[in-house]
């Protein structure tokens, strides 16, 4: 949910080769801003963080979702050789590093990185210099810039969700509440706190109800929990929250959908991203497509129909009669 890409975690026997193929997804996103080639590479690599066993060679791992015969050659070269010379060639070039970095404040996104290079901006140091060239969110990602890039153990995200769960229902009894991401795939840490809200008083059907997130920010940051907005929408909060004194600064997004979307909401924000992209081809094999608003069948001319009533993540499992997976079983 957040504007940075969160990257694959990997500690398997496959890591070494996920972290090369994550510098070149970073170089093609940041530097060539090709967001095709971006995708393969990241796919690439989840697929091998996942796969259970060292890979031998490139046709081997030609076996995976996401690897084509060029990312095979490149693993091939890993193989024969220990290193990538594309990948050398991006970490001798001062330029391609400078954005990279930038790009990992909050607020700085690649086509502002490359401008503020352009101005002899390379290091965080020389941002602190030249926070005149910075807007209010970019400020507060500079401002938080240590904290963010610390990861957050699974007992402080606990600790924060009781919090906010608490706090909402302070508010209205109704609120459903969930906190997303790789939290509720298990994961042992995390980047950041990723919420949903809905209510059954908000659905597809009506107006917007920006109150409805908007009261919940008020009660948060009148806790003390959220302590500065990097931005707010009719149901997009983006924004920086701290669990006590003395505790690390983190980012946080909420983000309210109508109650008839929620579910898919859900499922999608849960992740992982090759998990949702896994089942989103399995449906459109049974004539459906899903996304993070719905869930609808395909017509015989290929145009989508009308969304399907969705009470449930289940049932969007049993629209295209797919194995239910629970959220820790989705770390693909």
């Amino acid at each position: 949910m957040t504007s940075k890409r969160k990257a694959t975690e990997s500690h398997g026997p496959n890591s070494a080769y996920c972290e090369l193929l994550l510098e070149l997804a970073d170089y093609e996103k940041n530097v060539n801003r090709n967001i095709h080639k971006f995708r393969a590479y990241s796919t690439a690599a989840s697929s091998l963080a996942q796969h259970p066993v060292r890979i031998k060679s490139g046709k081997e791992a030609l076996a995976l979702k996401g690897v084509g015969k060029k990312i095979a050659d490149k693993l091939d070269e890993i193989i024969d050789t220990g290193k990538l010379e594309k990948v050398e060639k991006i970490r001798k070039d001062d330029n391609a590093q400078a954005i990279n970095l930038l790009t990992k404040v909050t607020g700085i996104g690649p086509s502002a990185a490359q401008k503020l290079v352009a101005q002899g901006i390379t290091t965080i140091e020389d941002l602190k210099k030249n926070t005149d060239k910075l807007n209010h969110h970019q400020k507060l990602g500079l401002k938080y810039f240590d904290d963010f890039e610390k990861k957050i153990p699974r007992a402080e995200v606990e600790e924060f969700e009781k919090r906010i769960v608490n706090a909402c229902h302070d508010v209205d009894k109704n609120y459903i509440v969930t906190i997303c991401g790789s939290y509720r795939r298990g994961a042992s840490e995390s980047g950041d706190i990723d919420v949903l809200l809905a209510h059954p008083k908000y659905s597809s059907t009506n107006s917007k109800q920006p109150h409805l997130l908007k009261q919940i920010i008020t009660k948060l940051e009148t806790e003390g929990l959220i302590t500065d907005t990097l931005s707010i929408g009719d149901s997009k909060y983006m924004g920086v929250c701290c669990l006590k004194e003395a505790y690390p600064f983190r980012r946080i997004d909420i983000r309210m959908f109508p109650h008839d979307q929620y579910y898919c909401a859900t499922l999608y924000f849960t992740g992982s991203g090759l998990f949702n992209q896994q089942m989103r081809s399995h449906a459109v094999d049974r004539n459906f497509t899903i996304n993070e608003y719905s869930i609808r069948p395909i017509g015989s001319r290929g145009t989508p129909g009308e969304p399907l009533k969705v009470t449930s993540e289940r049932d969007i499992f049993d629209y295209i009669n797919y194995p239910y997976k629970e959220p820790h079983e989705r770390n693909v």
